[in-house]
């Protein structure tokens, strides 16, 4: 992957209709990548503290808004601490992106960047 870094702003880089925030507080379900658009993963110190930080920054921003298809797909799986969250670090959310993008499937991109403590898996493992 190409990559380029800069101290701008995507603010400043891309027209607004452009630029999809991903965060897993959206309630708009992220159902295909289009290459024409710019998607912005939010990034987080520490969930428990700050939730809806970047749906509020992203509404702030007036920008449209999107999450992983983790509800859609996979199931909770029982967990002695009850623990679930949709939350994931920057590369994981990279890695279900890449790897959707590549295989166009979602269970397969979901298998590649959820890790089973998030309390999240395909239903095919969950009784495993």
């Amino acid at each position: 992957f190409k990559m380029d870094t800069t101290p701008d702003s995507y603010l400043d880089l891309f027209p607004l209709d452009a630029i999809v925030y991903l965060t897993p507080d959206s309630e708009n379900v992220l159902e295909d990548i289009d290459p024409d658009k710019v998607y912005v993963l939010g990034g987080l110190v520490d969930e428990s503290i700050h939730k809806q930080l970047t749906l509020r920054r992203a509404r702030e921003q007036s920008l449209r808004t999107a999450r992983l298809p983790i509800r859609e797909y996979m199931v909770k799986a029982p967990n002695a601490r009850n623990y679930h969250s949709e939350t994931l670090a920057i590369n994981q959310v990279f890695d279900v992106l890449s790897t959707y993008y590549e295989t166009r499937s979602w269970p397969a991109a979901l298998r590649a960047g959820v890790s089973s403590g998030k309390g999240y898996v395909l239903p095919d493992t969950a009784e495993q």
